[in-house]
């Protein structure tokens, strides 16, 4: 690990250097090789240590059709918990009949940014419905929930303004924080009191201070308590965005997310980001807040008034599947039913899932990135798609199976998965530290 940050480091710093004087120039190349670049070589040297110890990579394994509790990899199939399709609406009849008859009606592609030719009727239906069921006046659709969180935290902050994120936020919000220039800074997980600590300390320094957590923690499947961050954001006059990519259609007794969950006046918060490749079975993302600042995002965020319409199948989709969570709490019941029983199934065998609290996503913590990626390997010979999430993503001591619960998983499927999680885990600890596995395959 400290040889990769330093080759980063590496990377960085350095800089070609000046021809001395007199000297002849250097043959010009026709591209640069990217193989010499040291976070490059670096990928490849881990890519050869994994395929000198035998292990095969576990990502971009193509699926053969729909994944849902199940899914088919080069024909065989495989208890399935690597997909978000937390309520099972990928593959809903009604999604797929709106889908097509988008495509029939507009097209594959609206073939323009909404702000000239791009806008349809379903665009607007589809913000509506987003905003109904987050309880505030409007919202705003773009075309990639990375992009969502990076266009309107780097549009909206600015250099002299503060963000403080939760230090496990997801990559879109540093990404955003890191284009907008402002001041950030990290307080630990879930630590509230070190939050009201930063706004006591900052506050006064900064003209804006922008607090970003998520409803549900992607990788620890945990979440804040709302209720407290939104009395932090009024005392110290912040404003506060909250991700809700895993938790809306998750939390709250009819999925309206974490604001249903505690009882809180959604209106309250200024942000609500969500991504529409979750629960609502499609792809791209969207803010649901105010009207007025939603219809300064249409106007003005780079991400939306400079990127081409959301699809009209992929708009037609989320609608209906919108419409679908309103319809059908049940589903949600069933997603947290499944949820709860696959963490005490989880901590009954002795595995380790970390703060996770039950609902959509359930970690099982391994403790290096190699030992992670074998376990992954084990359980897919033995019927069972769960993927690795390994360093940088987490720290290497925090490696770890991610496996995401759906309403369309069943306890028998869940106590089977888990019984031979803990069982290969057990296998894998037996043969040894990472250390030791790397220093045995080049005996």
């Amino acid at each position: 690990m400290d040889s990769v940050r330093a080759g980063r480091r590496a990377g960085r710093d350095r800089r070609p250097a000046a021809p001395a004087a007199g000297a002849e120039a250097p043959a010009k190349r026709r591209a640069f090789d990217f193989t010499e670049l040291p976070q490059v070589r670096q990928l490849q040297m881990q890519r050869a240590a994994a395929e000198m110890m035998g292990i095969g990579n576990p990502f971009f394994r193509a699926h053969d059709g729909l994944a849902a509790g199940t899914t088919t990899i080069d024909g065989k199939v495989y208890d399935n918990f690597a997909s978000y399709n937390y309520v099972g609406l990928n593959g809903h009849p009604e999604v797929i009949a709106a889908a097509q008859q988008a495509v029939e009606t507009y097209g594959v592609s609206v073939s323009a940014s909404r702000v000239v030719a791009g806008e349809r009727p379903i665009h607007r239906q589809l913000e509506e419905a987003l905003a109904r069921i987050h309880g505030t006046e409007a919202a705003v659709v773009m075309v990639s929930g990375h992009a969502t969180n990076v266009t309107t935290i780097g549009h909206l902050m600015n250099k002299g303004d503060l963000i403080l994120t939760d230090q496990l936020v997801h990559n879109s919000i540093a990404e955003g924080a890191r284009l907008s220039g402002a001041t950030r800074i990290n307080f630990p997980h879930d630590d509230l009191d070190a939050l009201e600590r930063l706004l006591a300390e900052n506050r006064h320094k900064y003209e804006h201070v922008l607090i970003v957590v998520e409803g549900l923690y992607s990788m620890d499947g945990d979440f804040p308590d709302l209720r407290r961050v939104v009395k932090l954001k009024q005392a110290y006059d912040a404003w506060l965005l909250v991700d809700e990519a895993h938790s809306i259609g998750v939390l709250g007794e009819t999925g309206r997310g974490i604001a249903e969950h505690y009882g809180v006046d959604p209106n309250e918060v200024e942000m609500w980001m969500g991504t529409l490749s979750k629960t609502f079975s499609s792809c791209g993302g969207y803010i649901a807040a105010s009207r007025v600042l939603c219809d300064y995002l249409k106007a003005t965020a780079p991400g939306f008034v400079f990127s081409v319409g959301l699809s009209p199948a992929l708009t037609a989709a989320a609608t209906k599947s919108a419409e679908l969570l309103e319809r059908e709490p049940e589903r949600v019941a069933r997603l947290q039913a499944n949820g709860q029983h696959f963490l005490k199934a989880a901590k009954a065998a002795g595995l380790d899932t970390g703060p996770s609290a039950g609902y959509s996503v359930v970690p099982v913590i391994v403790g290096d990135s190699i030992g992670a990626v074998t376990l992954a390997n084990r359980l897919l010979e033995r019927g069972v798609n769960a993927l690795p999430i390994i360093f940088p993503a987490v720290a290497e001591k925090a490696a770890r199976l991610r496996f995401f619960i759906t309403s369309e998983h069943t306890f028998e499927q869940i106590d089977r998965v888990v019984a031979i999680t803990a069982e290969e885990l057990d296998g894998v600890r037996a043969g040894g530290s990472a250390v030791e596995r790397l220093l045995k395959a080049t005996r």
